[in-house]
């Protein structure tokens, strides 16, 4: 079988289904898609018997002889800081390809399943933008111009008001955990944003409170102080002060500072109170000049906040429960990987129904004493099958050293799948999977899974030395089964050689720039590695990364 540019399991990724259409006769000459059974490395609940690279994994009827051969060519084995393995074996079936893209049939019903919905970054910045447009035409349709002091003021606050109601809003919506714009943007950009926008909203907040009280003292001719105690009479008011309390505080336990000293559990309380904010500030709008002054600029602000409120109790109370009830997952097995590392291996009912693609992560929480409480982001580390799911966990804080000493029929409650680092993100026909740490947990299931050709998918493993690799038995059972290039790039991070130099970096990889790259790390070797693809010559809109961090 062979993959065309028309094949519909790549239908529905527009970028990679233009390439393929400009490389197809090329592909046709060359054989690099000649499609085999797959065979899958060592699974922890079903594991495979070991694979035979010069014996294939399922009878097949042998090829007509190439009439014009072209000799192999043995690649080197690499010592130093590196290693690589290399074999030959063809990709991935159509029907792997689907499940790996989120295309496909769902299993015993045949049905055909849809590519679920993705918002795009740029469409949700422009979103964004043309909606805080939209709110300043509103204010701008009511403004009434005036040279006044306590007029110029009023309008003022009016604007700011307005748009830190809507601020509030997407805040709120891009913390909604909407599947769309989480497969779509990507659950750490979404929480940079965020970060970023809260800080606009709360200075949209601040200046309103200052502007409506300068412009209320004016109006009366008091003094500030005068003017803050005759509007402290109006009930109103109050709540809109408490909401800014509210707001205030949750914007001040996130600062990096306060965010180091407090307990996950504390700043997750606080940060509660955003919705208490919200909902104050939304009373407080209703009653205000800008929109109380028409029935249809009250319906529609109505509409607006009842549409967000919705969400946010879907998808972050109604789904969560609707999927622990539904699925049912326990813990199986907690094993060790390395000293500081563990997987986490769970069981449960119709966990197809998820639909996790290799690359995503779930938020876990384990229904054990010191750990209910919080919700943890893992990927996984191999893919769904058999209702068997894996995470493999280090021991970077509290909650994480706890999962140690999970055991046998812990519940398990799973929310998800989140993150946008899928095979949607691929443009180009090459692959480079570049991981450091226990960032090779979402590389792990993307080597297994992504469709490429022999030759065409590479994994850089960066470690500080071989006791630190994780997996390392599977990587290279996977290496030899897809014909992929594998390397372990050892040493530690102040070593005088840097294995992840833009000249390094071409040397593994001699077409660099052609790849596509997908990058998981701790932060300062993402944003190292990074900086090296650019210079190596890899465009910045190639590289596809998603920190866990936030």
């Amino acid at each position: 079988m062979t993959i065309e540019a028309t094949d519909p399991q790549l239908a529905a990724y527009p970028a990679l289904s233009a390439y393929l259409a400009q490389q197809s006769q090329q592909s046709q000459q060359a054989g690099q898609f000649e499609e085999a059974p797959p065979t899958y490395p060592t699974h922890p609940a079903h594991p495979a018997p070991p694979v035979q690279p010069a014996q294939p994994i399922h009878p097949v009827q042998p090829a007509a002889p190439d009439p014009h051969p072209v000799p192999a060519q043995p690649r080197p084995e690499r010592s130093g800081p590196t290693r690589e393995v290399f074999a030959e074996r063809a990709p991935q079936t159509a029907a792997e390809t689907g499940a790996a893209t989120g295309a496909g049939t769902d299993a015993g019903t045949g049905a055909v399943r849809v590519p679920a919905l993705r918002i795009r970054p740029r469409v949700m910045r422009r979103g964004i933008v043309a909606g805080a447009g939209a709110v300043s035409l509103l204010w701008g349709s009511q403004a009434e111009p005036s040279a006044r002091l306590d007029a110029l003021f009023a309008c003022a606050a009016h604007l700011s008001g307005l748009l830190a109601g809507y601020g509030i809003l997407v805040m709120l919506l891009l913390m909604a955990r909407v599947p769309a714009v989480e497969h779509g943007v990507g659950a750490d950009r979404l929480a940079r944003w965020h970060s970023l926008g809260g800080r606009y909203v709360l200075g949209l907040v601040g200046a309103h409170g200052v502007l409506a009280l300068c412009g209320y003292a004016a109006y009366t001719g008091t003094d500030v102080l005068r003017a803050t105690a005759q509007l402290l009479d109006y009930g109103g008011i109050v709540a809109a002060a408490f909401g800014t309390l509210a707001l205030g505080a949750a914007g001040v336990s996130s600062v990096r500072v306060a965010r180091a000293r407090i307990s996950q559990e504390t700043w997750r309380a606080v940060h509660f109170l955003t919705y208490l904010g919200a909902a104050l500030a939304f009373a407080h709008q209703l009653v205000g000049p800008d929109v109380s002054g028409s029935p249809l600029t009250v319906w529609a602000w109505a509409m607006l906040h009842a549409t967000v409120a919705v969400l946010i109790v879907w998808y972050r109370g109604v789904v969560p429960v609707r999927q622990a009830l539904r699925h049912g997952l326990r813990v199986v097995e907690v094993r060790d990987e390395s000293p500081d590392v563990v997987s986490v291996v769970m069981r449960g009912t119709g966990l197809d129904a998820l639909r996790a693609e290799p690359g995503q992560f779930l938020r876990w929480r384990f229904v054990q004493r010191r750990l209910w409480h919080t919700s943890l982001p893992f990927s996984l580390s191999a893919p769904v099958r058999d209702d068997t799911v894996r995470i493999t966990v280090k021991a970077l804080g509290v909650h994480s050293r706890r999962m140690r000493r999970l055991r046998p029929g812990t519940r398990v409650l799973a929310t998800g799948p989140f993150g946008a680092m899928t095979a949607h993100r691929r443009t180009r026909r090459k692959v480079l999977l570049l991981a450091g740490g226990v960032g090779i947990t979402p590389m792990r299931v993307l080597f297994e899974a992504l469709p490429a050709a022999p030759g065409d998918l590479t994994l850089l493993y960066r470690a500080s030395n071989a006791a630190q690799l994780v997996l390392r038995d599977e990587l290279e059972a996977i290496a030899v089964a897809r014909g992929a290039a594998l390397h372990y790039l050892l040493g530690p991070s102040d070593a005088a050689f840097d294995p992840l130099a833009p000249q390094a970096l071409r040397d593994l990889v001699p077409d660099l720039a052609e790849h596509d790259v997908y990058l998981c790390g701790p932060g300062p070797m993402a944003a190292a590695a990074t900086a090296s693809l650019v210079k190596a010559g890899v465009p910045q809109q190639h590289i596809h990364s998603e920190q866990f961090s936030f």
